[in-house]
């Protein structure tokens, strides 16, 4: 089982090499979640997540006949990336298995590391087992992106640093996947002071540690698609499972409309680019899940790796969730200077139209009329409900969707 003076030892191999990340005070979040949260932004380091941390040491503690043979790996994007940047700067040859839908940008940036990068499989198991495969036939160490020592090692130097930014925290909110970090994590922080909290979180659609936990042994679960898709892991580790039911004190899980609505709120309120996982533990915090009231607690960030895509869509439906989105269909008449009087009307009640839609075809409407589907910024849902009264006042059928 890892041990406290394993990650000590981490500490001073990797303390050099990865970003000492900042563990900040947020006084927006603090005042949103009644407790004084802070933040420790993984999302800040060189590939955008912790998984370097694990990635280092285990590069660093493995002997140097057997890194001039190469390493092999399987993941889906941040451990690639850790391990590939880590790789390049040590000099190491690097063999990065990813599945073979794995998006553009990320093999991309893990190619632009100097790893030879092998696209296999639909799904992550697939591509572990290639490069299981691999290691075995090209003799080449196999760097396991959570269930061994020297990686769960070097996620728990994350907790040293926690506890050197701010001695006095209460509770730590850790993302689980595999369990690498956050049994990491959780030994350095009980090890040095057994009163603090270490809470995981898991996506609500693949929380395999919670049912391991529950079951007593590591369960496999089926496989499920989340918004969250750096801990979509659907064995945990044999390794890390007993250090979490040792170590953790609770497990919790968020769906993707907390998971999606976490990631705004650290965009739009911290300025901070979070992927899924790293929401996680916000999502359970602002989404009531934590018992933590007037407590100090510390929320890992533990990556940023997202989609710009992804964020778009998020961003949308945050903004329809906050009132500041709305659709309305407007049935008029198909006559000249009537889509000129609802689109006036519309700029009085200062609303913005981000996009229109006339349709007389298809509207199923007697011939002379049509629909009119309106998208409109909106500054809350007071407006929204001043809107539509203002439509029907002039004598529109209005509906809301």
């Amino acid at each position: 089982m890892l041990t406290f003076s394993e990650i000590e030892a981490a500490r001073r191999r990797i303390r050099d090499s990865v970003y000492l990340t900042p563990f900040a005070h947020t006084e927006t979040l603090s005042k949103l979640a009644g407790c004084r949260v802070h933040l420790k932004l993984e999302n800040l380091q060189m590939t955008g997540s912790f998984k370097e941390r694990g990635a280092l040491n285990k590069l660093l503690t493995t002997a140097p006949e057997v890194q001039q043979k190469g390493i092999v790996t399987a993941s889906a994007g941040n451990h690639a990336q850790g391990v590939a940047y880590h790789c390049q700067r040590l000099g190491v040859a690097a063999t990065i298995v990813m599945p073979e839908g794995t998006p553009l940008i990320k093999v991309s940036r893990t190619r632009d590391f100097g790893a030879n990068v092998v696209l296999s499989g639909a799904t992550y198991d697939d591509a572990s087992a290639e490069a299981a495969r691999l290691a075995r036939e090209e003799s080449l160490e196999l760097v396991h992106p959570f269930d061994d020592l020297a990686v769960m090692a070097g996620q728990g130097t994350m907790g040293l640093e926690i506890l050197e930014q701010n001695p006095y925290v209460d509770v730590v909110v850790v993302s689980i996947g595999g369990g690498g970090l956050v049994a990491g994590v959780a030994v350095a922080l009980k090890e040095t002071n057994p009163k603090i909290q270490v809470i995981g979180v898991e996506a609500a659609k693949i929380a395999s540690m919670k049912a391991s936990v529950a079951a007593g042994a590591v369960v496999t679960l089926p496989a499920a698609r989340t918004i969250a898709d750096g801990i979509a892991v659907r064995t945990v580790g044999e390794q890390t499972f007993p250090v979490v039911a040792r170590y953790v004190d609770d497990i919790v899980t968020v769906d993707e409309e907390e998971i999606a609505n976490a990631i705004l709120l650290l965009l739009e309120g911290e300025k901070t680019v979070a992927e899924g996982a790293g929401a996680a533990p916000l999502a359970a915090l602002v989404h009531g899940k934590l018992r933590v009231e007037g407590k100090r607690v510390g929320l890992v960030v533990s990556g940023g790796n997202i989609d710009v895509n992804v964020v778009s869509r998020i961003i949308e439906r945050g903004l329809v969730k906050s009132g500041r989105l709305m659709r309305a269909f407007v049935r008029i008449s198909d006559q000249v200077g009537v889509l000129a009087d609802l689109t006036g009307l519309v700029s009085r009640m200062r609303a913005s139209i981000l996009q229109i839609h006339h349709n007389r075809a298809f509207s199923r409407q007697p011939l002379g009329g049509a629909i009119v589907e309106l998208v409109l910024e909106t500054r809350g849902f007071s407006h929204i409900e001043d809107i539509a009264r203002g439509l029907r006042d002039a004598g529109y059928e209005v509906e809301l969707g």
